[in-house]
Parts: C-alpha cells; sequence; structure tokens
C-alpha cells in the first residue's frame, strides 16, 4: 500500500515542476504556423536604456492598430541590444495572433510588406 502511495507523490511531485519549469521554454509570440495579423505598434513607455552594451531586458508598453484591432494596449518585457533601444513615439511593425493581441512579436520587414488580409 505504501509503493503506491509514493509514486502518487512521486507523479504529483514530476507535474508540479512541469508545470513551473514548463512555460520557461515554450517561445513568446505567435506560435509558427498560425494565422497572423500584421500591425504597428506604437510604443507609449518603455524602460530606462541600461549603461551597459549587448543584449538587454526591455520593458515596452504601447498600443497595437491591426486589420482585427484598434488601439489595443499590450505590455511586455523581451531582450533587445542596447544599440537598438526603442523610444517613446516610435512606430513598430509587429505581428500578432488574432485571437489575442497581447501575443505578439516584432514582424521582419519581408513580413510586413506583405500583410495577410483581415480576418473577418
Amino acid at each position: 500500500m505504501s509503493s503506491v502511495w509514493e509514486i502518487f507523490v512521486l507523479l504529483l511531485l514530476v507535474g508540479a515542476l512541469v508545470l513551473i519549469i514548463g512555460p520557461r521554454f515554450m517561445k513568446r509570440g505567435p506560435r509558427p504556423g498560425s494565422a497572423l495579423a500584421y500591425g504597428t505598434l506604437l510604443v507609449t513607455g518603455v524602460s530606462p536604456r541600461p549603461d551597459v552594451d549587448g543584449e538587454q531586458f526591455v520593458t515596452i508598453t504601447g498600443v497595437i492598430s491591426g486589420p482585427t484591432v484598434r488601439e489595443h494596449v499590450v505590455y511586455q518585457r523581451l531582450a533587445l541590444d542596447v544599440n537598438n533601444w526603442p523610444t517613446m513615439g516610435q512606430l513598430f511593425d509587429v505581428a500578432y495572433s488574432p485571437k489575442n493581441p497581447d501575443n505578439w512579436r516584432f514582424a521582419s520587414p519581408e513580413e510586413s510588406a506583405s500583410p495577410e488580409p483581415p480576418l473577418n
């Protein structure tokens, strides 16, 4: 009887570990292969630029406008090169999930040049 409880506790611990560590391995942004919408992000807030070189974390808040959303407020923390630090008022091309605009990423120039039609 005690071996059944030991296995149950072991499975419970493994499940808890997966729930805690799992999200760290999942990429942020829209999933590859899923339908994407393309729009622009107007930066309305940005964390201060650090005095060191290289890639550093930045917190951006802004407003996404696109074919499926109008002025949707977003907030995200991501790693960027300090030499390409965003500024308030700057516009960026972004790709986002039409079902969840909070799930966005910067769009490459090739992506933003040929946007998909609006999803209705």
